[in-house]
């Protein structure tokens, strides 16, 4: 079955960077259209970043960002290790959140990975 599980998460100074990951098992990211989203606490879910399937476009690794996220934050995949990856940096305080990635199709989505930023 579907299974994704975020890591990487801790804590950070703020200026410093993070990447985070999201193992996925049950289906090949490289044909999947995968998010990441956050939650800051008391807030509402919010999205941060998509990367396209291969499969759905031309486009190859097409991907699209929150503007929060343009500059500082990049999607990427490694196909051989069923991953998707959040590099974050310079990193703030109002980043502290629980970062969760998202399966488009289906929904699924993992138990998230807590970061938190100190200033």
């Amino acid at each position: 079955q579907v299974q994704l599980v975020e890591s990487g998460g801790g804590l950070v100074q703020a200026g410093g960077s993070v990447r985070l990951s999201c193992a996925a098992s049950g289906f090949a990211v490289s044909t999947a259209s995968m998010s990441w989203y956050r939650q800051a606490p008391g807030k509402e879910s919010e999205f941060i970043a998509r990367i396209y399937g291969d499969s759905t476009s031309a486009y190859g690794d097409f991907a699209t960002y929150a503007d929060f996220a343009k500059g500082r934050f990049a999607i990427s995949r490694d196909n051989a290790q069923n991953t998707v990856y959040l590099h974050m940096n310079n990193l703030k305080s109002e980043d502290t959140a629980v970062y969760y990635c998202v399966k488009a199709i289906g929904n699924y989505q993992g138990q998230g990975t807590l970061v938190i930023v100190s200033s």
